[in-house]
């Protein structure tokens, strides 16, 4: 591992030599600016820290309009269809003419939903078309599309689904009037998933289809394929929906025993898991010396505040800039103008209610930012404020790379109160699961509100997260504080948990964490690619850190 972080310093340093993103102990000279627009080194410099880290490849394709007018998009940004499709001003007008109408995606003569991951389709067509739309217009769910650091793709199948049923099933489409318009609708799914998960998702279909004993059935094998199967091995293929019988469909019939049989295997894996508890007591206890280290770095770690609300934390990570999650400050930036809709300030010295009201810091603009909360880590916003001097320490030289396991600190405030430190442990991802259980385990009283599917669905959801996780009391008010290994070194973000209502009200099973490594790589793309000179020559410095730290880690 510490090669391996050797090896990824060392070639992000060689990068930023190469195309004179400067050397670490030098300046950047404004000059070059121009420079680097003409010979194209920004798509060099984007393309070459996408292969080291694992970032969206660039990929085009091509959008036909209502008005049968084509225009090529390009797309650099893990997410979905409907997120390139927001950043298309052409579809955003269209989409206000029809904005009573259901919009209809087709890819090769087949419709996909909106959440469809864009890394899906390359150098082929889209189709738009709206068509009436149903009492409840179909809306694409959340999902989570990941980024990951093979192929984005290579962990999902696709499969093609006849929008017309079988004998007593005729009808599955949530909106009728889509059949005059498709034959099949395409399908993305998981490797791991059910069948049942993948076309829920989809929200095309109609909930008939699930509570009755409905299959898919392929015609050019004349194969059944039920609902609980896993979707491995559908890729390709085309299917009908069936009905196999008029019995409820085998997961969805109640049984006392099984609820029993259940409840005793959580119970006994929920006992397992309590041995473990001394152990990770003493885990998460901490040396004087460590403590009073994180209480010095404390100092920068700030509330950010909208019309003197509080949003959300943050922290001073170099010069007289600050980063936090967009999602704290989404609603009042206009990513049009540039321009906030309000004032946003930041308050480093909030460690007391009675203290006097003052100590602020006002946020003069957003210089980077991406936010597609699907999409690992696209959550993050770099502030810059207005003042330069009598700031904080900036925590880029305690700049860190994630542990697997051992105990964290977040430092941030939560509850939108003031400042507090939470000692935590890190959940590895093979124990992701058995917290989840636990938690179900835990609320077998409230049954009725919170289901088994329920948590089986948000255990994929969380096996499948490529940040940070970890248990931790730091709720509402604390996204984007910064999260310290023992060391004492910025690993994360603290960006947000899953959450539920439970017997003791809204509470969070997992909570989870952006790698300051991976937002500091598209920090470091976006900079170049917008000529912000004046941010990447602190980044100079940070490469040399990471080269550091690597070296002695």
């Amino acid at each position: 591992m510490n090669l391996l972080r050797r090896n990824k310093a060392s070639r992000l340093r060689s990068i930023a030599e190469t195309e004179s993103l400067g050397d670490p102990s030098s300046t950047i000279i404004p000059q070059r600016k121009y420079e680097y627009k003409k010979c194209g080194i920004n798509t060099k410099i984007s393309q070459q820290l996408s292969v080291l880290f694992g970032a969206h490849p660039t990929h085009s394709f091509e959008l036909c309009f209502s008005n049968k007018s084509v225009t090529t998009i390009t797309c650099d940004k893990a997410g979905t269809v409907e997120d390139v499709l927001k950043r298309s001003s052409q579809f955003r007008r269209d989409a206000e003419k029809h904005k009573d109408k259901e919009l209809v995606i087709l890819r090769d003569g087949k419709a996909i939903s909106l959440h469809f991951p864009c890394s899906l389709i390359r150098n082929e067509r889209l189709i738009l078309k709206y068509v009436k739309a149903a009492n409840k217009p179909t809306k694409g769910v959340s999902s989570r599309v990941t980024s990951r650091k093979e192929d984005p793709s290579s962990n999902l199948v696709m499969f093609h689904v006849l929008v017309k049923g079988g004998k007593n099933v005729v009808n599955i489409l949530k909106n009728p009037a889509l059949k005059t318009e498709i034959q099949e609708v395409t399908v993305y799914a998981y490797k791991g998933e059910k069948v049942k998960q993948a076309l829920k998702r989809d929200a095309h279909f109609l909930n008939t289809i699930f509570k009755k004993n409905c299959a898919l059935f392929e015609r050019s094998t004349e194969i059944n394929i039920e609902m609980s199967n896993p979707v491995d091995d559908l890729d390709g293929k085309t299917f009908q929906i069936i009905l196999l019988d008029k019995s409820s469909p085998p997961d969805s019939q109640s049984s006392s025993l099984d609820d029993a049989y259940i409840y005793s295997q959580l119970s006994s894996k929920f006992k397992d898991s309590m041995k473990g508890m001394k152990t990770q007591n003493v885990e998460t206890c901490r040396e004087v010396k460590m403590m009073k280290k994180l209480m010095e770095l404390s100092d920068s770690v700030c509330q950010v505040r909208i019309n003197g609300t509080p949003e959300g934390s943050g922290f001073l990570l170099f010069g007289n800039f600050v980063l936090t999650n967009a999602h704290v400050i989404k609603d009042i930036h206009n990513d049009v103008s540039g321009q906030f809709n309000g004032r946003v300030t930041v308050h480093f010295s909030f460690d007391d209610l009675e203290q006097p009201v003052g100590g602020s810091v006002e946020v003069e603009a957003v210089v980077g930012g991406e936010f597609c909360p699907d999409v690992s880590p696209c959550d993050w916003a770099l502030l810059k404020l207005s003042a330069n001097e009598n700031l904080p320490r900036p925590l880029a030289a305690h700049f860190g790379f994630l542990p697997k396991h051992d105990a964290i600190c977040i430092i941030g405030h939560p509850g939108d109160g003031v400042k507090k430190i939470d000692p935590c442990l890190i959940v590895p991802t093979e124990n992701r699961n058995q917290v989840v259980e636990r938690h179900y385990v835990e609320n077998q009283g409230n049954i009725q509100l919170i289901t088994q599917e329920f948590f089986q669905n948000m255990a994929i959801s969380v096996q499948q997260h490529q940040g940070l996780t970890y248990e931790s009391c730091f709720y509402h008010g604390s996204s984007g504080s910064p999260v310290f290994d023992k060391h004492c070194n910025v690993v994360a973000v603290h960006s947000g948990g899953y959450k539920y209502n439970g017997t003791r009200g809204q509470t969070n099973v997992i909570e989870y964490g952006y790698a300051l490594s991976d937002i500091t790589v598209r920090m470091i793309i976006q900079m170049v690619e917008r000529g912000r000179f004046d941010v990447t020559l602190h980044f100079n410095k940070m490469i040399d850190i990471i080269h550091f730290t690597c070296q002695w880690s």
